[in-house]
């Protein structure tokens, strides 16, 4: 007989701050979103301590009454992680570390936790890699001393800067290293790029968990992963696309996400190129959840920074199916309405109806309005494809509009 082992999920806390650059509302919607990926990295959320500061304790990220009150928890309710929602120093980590006395994540280590156990491909995982030992090399004191705590004893009270130094040295080189390969990676994947030039290229971007898999497994008939959680898809997916008898070439993303870390902009770069080298983007928005303006603004913020925010573009509103939104009794005067009582008309007839682009309304999950989806990207794909192709205009009949 098997015995079954019981895994015990991680019970961790949420450790947030209000600021004069992050307000109340602002840091309640980190911290939903730190607990989702608490949840995604399979840890389990328990509770949330947020302090209002001029600005985070450069020593000690909270106050130190605060950070008490955050001991007291951990040790009566047997707490093994407490996650920050900001990233972290050196000298915070350290600090921290040696007051809460349990493991200590931050918002920038978490993502990238998330990142390796997703990562499937080489590239993919040369990526995370790379990251991760760019987030590490100013931390090794902290991890050090870390690990003095757990062996103790004479001798060992500290581990010496030649071993510290040693260490810096063999990660600066493996960053090196790794440099290197993705740099012959992107090469390979820069060769396949110019190879499917001469087809019309689509680029789906957007937030995290906004459907963007989804959409492509509808629309190209194909198995790309995708889950309700976030980070679902890490490696570039490419599949070619034909609506009636046009032809392109359909790219799934990497979604954003807001503090996303610099080390990760900078390593998943191959895949930014996906967005930089397309002819047209599909901005896939989750409609449904409350701070979709803010994603939107997120999204567009690392378009800008990679130079594609003036390409053509569709704005996809996906998940019309769980869309809710709270109703106002008709007899009630004095109840000011709100975007939380916007129907999905109404939202329709705000700022969305002076786009300057093309919009549209789906379920990619229930393949809600996706024939009107399918002539609107066919419409934009003839654009660019008759001013490629001028010639072969034979081929558009049926969404001809």
């Amino acid at each position: 007989m098997i015995e079954e082992i019981e895994v015990v999920s991680e019970k961790a806390v949420l450790i947030g701050v209000i600021t004069q650059h992050q307000n109340e509302k602002q840091s309640k919607e980190y911290l939903d979103e730190l607990e989702f990926l608490i949840v995604t990295a399979g840890g389990v959320p328990t509770k949330r301590f947020v302090q209002k500061l001029e600005k985070p304790n450069p020593k000690t990220f909270l106050g130190i009454g605060k950070l008490d009150e955050v001991k007291e928890y951990i040790e009566a309710n047997e707490i093994g992680t407490a996650v920050f929602d900001d990233e972290l120093s050196p000298t915070q980590l350290r600090n921290i570390e040696r007051i809460l006395d349990c493991k200590i994540l931050d918002r920038t280590n978490l993502i990238l936790d998330i990142f390796a156990s997703r990562a499937k491909t080489s590239s993919a995982k040369t990526q995370v890699e790379l990251a991760q030992y760019q987030y590490i090399l100013p931390r090794l004191t902290r991890m050090w001393t870390h690990l003095d705590k757990q062996k103790g004893g004479i001798g060992m009270r500290g581990p010496g800067e030649t071993e510290i130094e040693t260490d810096r040295r063999i990660i600066r080189d493996k960053i090196t290293l790794l440099k290197k390969k993705l740099a012959s990676i992107d090469k390979q994947m820069s060769v396949q790029r110019k190879n499917r030039g001469k087809m019309v290229r689509v680029a789906l971007v957007g937030y995290t968990n906004v459907g963007k898999s989804t959409l492509m497994n509808v629309v190209s008939k194909s198995d790309v992963f995708a889950e309700n959680k976030l980070f679902a898809t890490l490696d570039t997916t490419v599949r070619k696309v034909v609506i009636e008898n046009l032809p392109f070439l359909m790219t799934d993303t990497v979604g954003f996400i807001r503090k996303l870390p610099t080390q990760l902009v900078e390593s998943f770069k191959s895949t930014l190129d996906e967005v930089r080298e397309a002819d047209l983007l599909l901005h896939v928005v989750d409609i449904s959840h409350p701070n979709f303006e803010d994603h939107i603004a997120s999204v567009n913020k690392i378009l800008d920074e990679i130079e594609s925010a003036n390409k053509p573009t569709i704005m996809v509103f996906n998940k019309i199916d769980a869309y809710t939104h709270e109703t106002i009794d008709e007899d009630d005067l004095i109840t000011e309405k709100t975007k939380e009582h916007y129907t999905l008309q109404d939202w329709k007839n705000t700022w969305m109806d002076n786009l300057s682009v093309e919009s549209i309304f789906i379920s990619a999950l229930n393949k809600d309005n996706l024939d009107e989806f399918k002539k609107l990207v066919y419409k934009e794909v003839k654009k660019i494809h008759i001013q490629r192709f001028p010639y072969n205009d034979f081929l558009y009949d049926k969404y001809d509009l």
